[in-house]
């Protein structure tokens, strides 16, 4: 049974204002704070610039700038695991690598709405975004770095920008996130080689048996490396996510250009499909068969 006027507009409105003064909401910001100014929402709304006349362009524009954005919540969680795992502290690094795996969730189900943008919509754009390309990405690279994928040659699309570069240095030459999971297990007693301890950190760590050893140890005595056998499944957890972001990054490119090459000068598909034979912590999955 409906009352009278339910369905009018203006009875709606009028019911909701009762309940917002009911509530006792703030409505005056002149003198405090709001929601906008908190976010600071015309800064990050007012950044969105596309260059060409084009509908789609805006989709193409927020997917990246949601996507940086997701990033630097992903490095800020993963830098701060990195140095709760060097001091031992495992429930509180578990707990960020735990979010990092959600995020990129997050970002596995972005390429979604990006692809809904059909090729003819993107050859518009194109030519408007010039050389610009992800792989430029300053964040993304900190963040192959902080998961052991080290390549010298990633540092030059820096190297016009002497503060994007200082960033990506720093994290070319610090220890990665499986080099501290390394040196954690050697301090908890299993034998590890010493290079896999102390080394020049800007080499990407190489697959050993020594290592796959030490992790077999854990694996097949849970109980007694209980936190160690979590950190494992959570490296795993991690490197899961990240091998779907690089297979749906692979599809979408795919669907939206073909076999073009990218706008960064990389093969395009040809490129992301060597990506996906890139193994961030190889022993985490040998040991499996070794079980």
């Amino acid at each position: 049974m409906t009352t009278p006027n339910s369905g009018c507009p203006f009875h709606a409105a009028t019911a909701t204002e009762a309940i917002v003064h009911a509530e006792g909401a703030q409505l005056d910001f002149s003198r405090s704070m709001s929601y906008g100014d908190y976010l600071q929402l015309d800064t990050l709304l007012n950044a969105q610039k596309p260059l060409s006349p084009e509908h789609d362009e805006l989709l193409f524009i927020v997917q990246h700038q949601t996507s940086e954005l997701w990033m630097k919540l992903m490095l800020h969680e993963l830098h701060a695991a990195i140095a709760h795992i060097a001091q031992d502290q495992l429930p509180a690094a578990f707990k960020m690598l735990a979010r990092v795996s959600k995020i990129m969730e997050q970002l596995v189900h972005a390429w979604d709405v990006l692809a809904t943008m059909t090729p003819p919509e993107y050859s518009a754009i194109r030519p408007y975004l010039a050389q610009s390309s992800g792989f430029q990405s300053h964040q993304y690279r900190c963040l192959e770095f902080a998961l052991g994928n080290k390549n010298p040659a990633m540092l030059q699309p820096h190297a016009h920008r002497p503060d994007l570069l200082a960033q990506v240095r720093a994290a070319y030459a610090a220890p990665s996130l499986y080099d501290e999971a390394l040196r954690l297990l050697a301090r908890r007693g299993l034998p590890l080689p010493a290079q896999h301890l102390e080394r020049d950190w800007t080499q990407a760590h190489r697959p050993d048996a020594a290592v796959e050893q030490a992790w077999l140890s854990v694996y097949r005595d849970t109980e007694r490396h209980w936190d160690l056998y979590q950190l494992g499944e959570k490296l795993a957890d991690l490197e899961d996510a990240f091998r779907l972001w690089r297979f749906r990054h692979l599809t979408t490119v795919e669907r939206i250009i073909g076999l073009k090459r990218g706008t960064g000068g990389t093969g395009g598909t040809s490129y992301l499909r060597q990506m996906l034979d890139v193994v961030l912590f190889p022993e985490i999955w040998t040991l499996r068969t070794a079980l």
